[in-house]
């Protein structure tokens, strides 16, 4: 049997997922009620099986399958795809799973060509020597423009110095939703195939083998041939972790070098370079989504290993006769940090779906994410009782708390830091690449907000292909972009479509950016009422909508000035003998403004916090008395 190991990369929305799924189900390893039972009834979900990827429609954490496929000839191949996040923000999953593969699939949209975590992703698995093969996907769309996007993709490589086998790129037109594939452009909109039978192919004949003759992987690894791979000593790395609740962590990676056995007594190397013997109690393969026991795995698969203790991300399992760990995984270091600390607003403990309220139980939690999530860090505060948590974005910081919050803790974060670092004697911030998209209309609005955060603008044009749309880009400091979204957003009701990878680090320029309004603050504890909110319609937009239960210090709206005020939300109306008419009696209620967590967290100040309870997300103030706050002003 011929195996493939290959990694699925794009861009957020570019059909990587929905690719894979495609491929699964066209593999003819699975009846159709399976299928549907995976997904859920829901078409296209077979690999984002987590709630949270199912509602945002992104990939977070890779996964690993593989497909069996027969070719026309008779010649039996083992696929195994790893479909990885297209967020930049979830860079630290990209690098560890790369190191797994052997060549890539590059998916990119039709119409949008290659994207700024296209580059970021792309630049990962080219340092690894992965073979592309591009794939033009939503190639039946009328806008679609293949031509023009082939020559973006193969301008990017040259940008990002990729060698000669990189450049001569096999190119597929696909259309993942619908489940065709082709090599010939002419079958783009005519005579168009019924399956993805020409996508098969490429990869059985563009993506090397491991240890192929003339492979950059191989070559990399030491070893020119497959046989000279499997005489070597055991080596194989943790690249991703499982669980069971039967048999706890399941280590998963690629074998290196030599031969794995069930059973077998091997060398394991934490971390930390500390070496111990123990014993493999199983050994599985990936069969389509599942994994079966094997009695042993050889030089260039991907398998599971269970029953070794410690098992973690960057350990070593190695030939016990002949023990050597292999180099760490390089994961690029955080460039947010924020501060986790224990929920003690008025109404901590009160939701009935809480469950984890302490700070031992917070720390604990985050600690068990270091075991998976090598991108995060974390820290005690000296200064006070707070967790220092540091990730890759707000995306990526914002995705574990979300997850937190769906298992029952309570919790409180501060505004969102950049993580400033000393190079040659000088202080230095992140910078990114920001691309934005958005209607003509919009360009003058959304011009003057992002040059209004000091952001330098290095080309803006009509974007290829859209008839009315403008591409801007822009050279951004990281902390400029916190709160740039929400805003942009609102100017462009919507429409505008924004993109941000890291660039390098570059010294401190520009003043704190700071929001431009102010707050309205709650005076009082209770229940929200029509009443005072309509006494309060001219004051600015309102979080909050009658019936809420609201606290003092807790941040109720948006003030239409630059100054915070005090405002009191919970006046009822007096009764009184007085008749009154019916104009007299209606209220004015703006909607209330929707937050999302990642909304508040860009929206917060420094003295200000964000309170995250199973059922609800809060705004509120460090201090919650007005008196406490002036003190400390």
């Amino acid at each position: 049997m011929q195996l493939r190991n290959l990694a699925v990369i794009a861009h957020v929305d570019h059909g990587k997922t929905t690719l894979t799924d495609r491929l699964l189900y066209q593999s003819g390893m699975f009846r159709q009620e399976e299928l549907d039972k995976l997904c859920g009834g829901q078409h296209g979900l077979i690999m984002d099986s987590g709630d949270l990827e199912r509602e945002r429609g992104i990939t977070i954490t890779a996964k690993t399958c593989s497909i069996r496929w027969t070719s026309p000839v008779g010649v039996a191949y083992k696929f195994n795809l790893i479909d990885t996040p297209g967020h930049a923000d979830f860079g630290g999953e990209v690098e560890r799973v790369l190191n797994m593969a052997d060549g890539c699939l590059l998916v990119v949209d039709s119409f949008e060509g290659p994207m700024p975590q296209t580059r970021f992703v792309l630049s990962k698995a080219l340092a690894l020597g992965l073979k592309p093969i591009l794939v033009i996907n939503k190639s039946d769309k009328p806008s679609a423009r293949p031509d023009e996007v082939v020559n973006e993709v193969f301008d990017l490589l040259v940008s990002l110095n990729a060698p000669d086998h990189a450049l001569d790129f096999p190119v597929v037109y696909a259309s993942a939703r619908d489940g065709w594939a082709t090599t010939h452009h002419s079958q783009i909109k005519e005579n168009r195939p019924t399956n993805m039978l020409a996508l098969y192919e490429t990869i059985a004949a563009h993506i090397p083998a491991p240890y192929a003759p003339g492979s950059s992987r191989g070559a990399a690894a030491g070893y020119s041939t497959m046989e000279e791979a499997l005489a070597a000593p055991l080596q194989m790395m943790i690249t991703s972790l499982a669980y069971s609740d039967y048999v706890g962590r399941i280590g998963v990676g690629r074998v290196s070098a030599g031969t794995v056995r069930n059973g077998q007594t091997v060398a394991f190397f934490d971390r930390n370079g500390k070496m111990s013997r123990q014993r493999i109690q199983k050994l599985e393969s990936f069969e389509g989504l599942k994994r079966v026991e094997v009695d042993s795995a050889s030089a260039g698969d991907i398998c599971a290993v269970i029953g070794v203790e410690g098992t973690e991300i960057g350990a070593t399992i190695a030939c016990p006769d002949n023990p050597k760990a292999m180099p760490p995984i390089k994961v690029d270091e955080p460039t947010i940090t924020m501060s986790f600390r224990v929920n003690d607003s008025p109404f901590a403990g009160k939701d009935p779906k809480s469950k984890f309220v302490t700070g031992r139980q917070i720390w604990d939690r985050l600690e068990k994410e270091l075991e998976k999530n090598v991108a995060l860090r974390i820290a005690r505060d000296e200064t006070s009782d707070a967790m220092r948590v540091s990730g890759r974005g707000l995306l990526h910081l914002g995705i574990l708390i979300e997850t937190m919050r769906r298992e029952g803790f309570e919790l409180q974060v501060g505004k969102p830091e950049v993580i400033l670092k000393q190079i040659d004697g000088q202080t230095c911030e992140p910078m990114e690449t920001l691309i934005i998209d958005c209607p003509e209309g919009y360009q003058g609005d959304v011009m003057g907000a992002v040059l209004g955060r000091k952001c330098e603008i290095i080309s803006s044009d009509n974007k290829a292909g859209a008839h009315g749309w403008i591409h801007m880009e822009f050279k951004a400091a990281t902390r400029s972009l916190i709160g740039l979204r929400t805003q942009l957003m609102t100017k462009t009701k919507g429409e505008a479509i924004i993109h941000h990878t890291i660039l390098g680090y570059e010294p401190v320029k520009i003043e704190p950016i700071v929001r431009p309004q102010g707050v309205m603050i709650q005076m009082d504890t209770g229940s929200v009422t029509a009443y005072s909110l309509d006494r309060l319609f001219d004051r600015g937009s309102f979080f909050v909508s009658p019936g809420m239960e609201v606290y003092e210090g807790q941040i109720v709206g948006e003030h239409c000035k630059d100054t915070d005020i005090p405002v009191n939300a919970v006046i009822k109306k007096q009764l009184s003998n007085m008749r009154t008419t019916s104009k007299d009696e209606a209220a004015k209620i703006k909607p209330a403004r929707e937050m999302s967590l990642e909304n508040c967290m860009e929206y917060i100040e420094d003295d200000e916090l964000v309170e995250i309870v199973p059922s609800e997300i809060r705004m509120r103030k460090k201090w919650l008395k007005e008196s406490d706050r002036k003190r400390n002003k």
